[in-house]
């Protein structure tokens, strides 16, 4: 096992190498990062020629690249253009925890954004997460236990409709209904927008309360896939051979259904979930830009629209780097769910 881990690890370095080019040569040619420079007015012509000296973008692609990969020197630019070259500073580097300077938010580096965006996230996607596995299971296996039965239909009719609805319309459907619609009845009402009243503070109560429709419109849709899923598992393992054996034995149906139905037919689960995972770190884009959450969704998507090249580059490679990791993960969660896996 450890030899495979250690294979797998350096299998990915090439990997991450090949993504993080695919990665910078389409963000570098998707736009002008230096049309406005993260802001509202267009950058003067002598300004755009000066910047593109001092950020190296009127370098060839391919030494860009180098630059962002392992940085570059202290480098001597004529910045304001009096004859005497200023020293503009030093870049370490990719390889060396650099991911350069936000174009928008001016002073700040783009591991320093993403550090501050990321606990938010994570605040928010983690409950979301450990909900979505776990009425996911209980609502797939207790289907599949009554397959056929008018609670099955039930769930199923269900499950169809919140997995075709996208996301967008849960979460205003959902403001709709627990926001606007329960205020107008005089109904305790849910915040919409933010992650706390600013006129109240940052506290455990506020952030709860703003937690509860993102979280609601994210794991409907989830929930509503999983459990179809987990059901059509469960359906086909506890018709298998070694099931029934194991009810003859005079096994509880706890222990068969847990013991054994379910570590075989989590087995394809755990890779839906090892996949989904990762995301977690970029947020839920639509989920957080429409309430307004200040996460890692939120960043990418302002930073992306205006061409802020570092801060989508770092969280870009960031996801990359926990999509390895996690599949790793994944294999070795095979190995445990069936002892029949080996990894030589």
């Amino acid at each position: 096992m450890v030899r495979y881990i250690i294979r797998r690890l350096l299998q990915a370095i090439p990997l991450l190498f090949i993504i993080s080019i695919m990665i910078f040569i389409l963000l570098q040619s998707s736009g002008d990062p230096l049309a406005t420079m993260g802001g509202r007015r267009t950058t003067r012509p002598e300004d755009r020629a000066r910047l593109s000296r001092i950020m190296g973008l009127d370098q060839p692609i391919y030494l860009q690249y180098v630059y962002w990969l392992i940085g570059n020197d202290w480098v001597q630019i004529d910045v304001d253009n009096d004859g005497t070259p200023d020293t503009y500073g030093q870049r370490k580097g990719v390889l060396r925890g650099d991911f350069g300077n936000s174009l928008v938010n001016r002073g700040k580096t783009a591991l320093e954004l993403i550090n501050e965006r990321l606990p938010n996230t994570l605040v928010l996607m983690i409950p979301a997460e450990i909900i979505i596995l776990f009425f996911s299971l209980v609502v797939g296996i207790y289907s599949a236990l009554r397959q056929y039965s008018l609670t099955d239909q039930l769930i199923t009719t269900g499950s169809f409709i919140g997995f075709s609805m996208p996301i967008f319309f849960v979460a205003l459907a959902s403001m709709y209904i627990f926001a606007v619609n329960f205020r107008k009845w005089g109904l305790p009402y849910l915040p919409t927008v933010g992650m706390f009243d600013p006129k109240v503070g940052k506290t455990f109560g506020q952030v709860a309360t703003h937690m509860i429709l993102p979280i609601f419109s994210m794991s409907l849709v989830s929930i509503s896939g999983y459990s179809r899923f987990v059901r059509s598992q469960m359906l086909e393992v506890i018709s298998q051979d070694y099931i029934r054996t194991a009810y003859a034995k005079g096994l509880s149906e706890r222990m068969v259904l847990i013991g054994h139905a379910l570590k075989n037919a989590a087995i394809p689960f755990v890779t839906l979930v090892g996949i989904d995972i990762p995301f977690l770190l970029g947020g839920a884009v639509i989920t957080e830009t429409i309430f307004g959450w200040p996460g890692m969704g939120r960043l990418f998507i302002d930073h992306l629209t205006r061409y802020d090249t570092p801060v989508v580059m770092g969280i870009l490679m960031l996801i990359s780097l926990a999509v390895v990791i996690c599949q790793l993960l994944t294999d070795i969660v095979y190995g445990w769910l069936d002892p029949r896996i080996r990894y030589n």
